[in-house]
């Protein structure tokens, strides 16, 4: 029920601007997206892309670790990429989208990216890179340093099939000036048509 009012919204406003404008804004409703990749993540500053644990650690990279918890801030830090394909026969546009990103089902940053991405007719892609940036502290209540560490260090093993990574978007269109968001929040996978 909510996609239809959603078009029927979209439909009713179309009559007040320019048809291909309009077209492209409206076309991102019929595009797919999914999780593309996670590339470079880091934990305290450490690319832990060939690290699965922390005695795979070398003594500098623990210190730099430890002082970062001692100090009450665990950065980590990667680029989630998004990837749009449109199967329409003309450029679908996103003027922005609300964003939550999850991992292993706990939510981890909230935010809404502002850029403006056109994608491609005729089945094109567009890769829409992510920078997500949190304190581990923040957002995973463990009492174990380790524990805590391990769940950063093991986002190595996601950079080629994020299959940890959840990624929800909640895309926003204009329609001439009017700000038109979807109704709710789309849940993306790491494959095309799983939404």
């Amino acid at each position: 029920m909510k996609n239809f009012n959603f078009y029927i919204l979209i439909i009713s406003l179309i009559a007040f601007g320019s048809c291909k404008t309009l077209m492209s804004y409206t076309n991102i409703v019929k595009c797919d997206f999914r999780i593309e990749s996670l590339k470079n993540p880091t934990v305290a500053g450490i690319d832990v892309n060939s690290i699965r644990r922390l005695s795979d650690l070398s003594f500098v990279q623990a210190g730099k670790v430890t002082t970062a918890y001692l100090g009450g801030n665990v950065p980590l830090s990667f680029t989630l990429n998004m990837e749009g394909k449109n199967p329409n026969t003309t450029e679908a546009r996103m003027a922005q989208f609300d964003w939550i990103v999850k991992i292993d089902d706990i939510q981890i940053a909230t935010g809404t990216n502002q850029s403006e991405y056109t994608i491609p007719a005729n089945n094109g892609t567009q890769i829409i890179p992510l920078k997500i940036s949190v304190n581990l502290l923040d957002v995973v209540n463990k009492d174990s340093k380790d524990a805590l560490i391990n769940f950063g260090l093991n986002l190595a093993d996601a950079s080629d099939k994020p299959t940890r990574v959840n990624l929800q978007i909640r895309p926003t269109v204009y329609v001439g000036s009017i700000p038109i968001t979807y109704p709710g929040y789309l849940n993306l996978g790491t494959e095309f048509g799983k939404l």
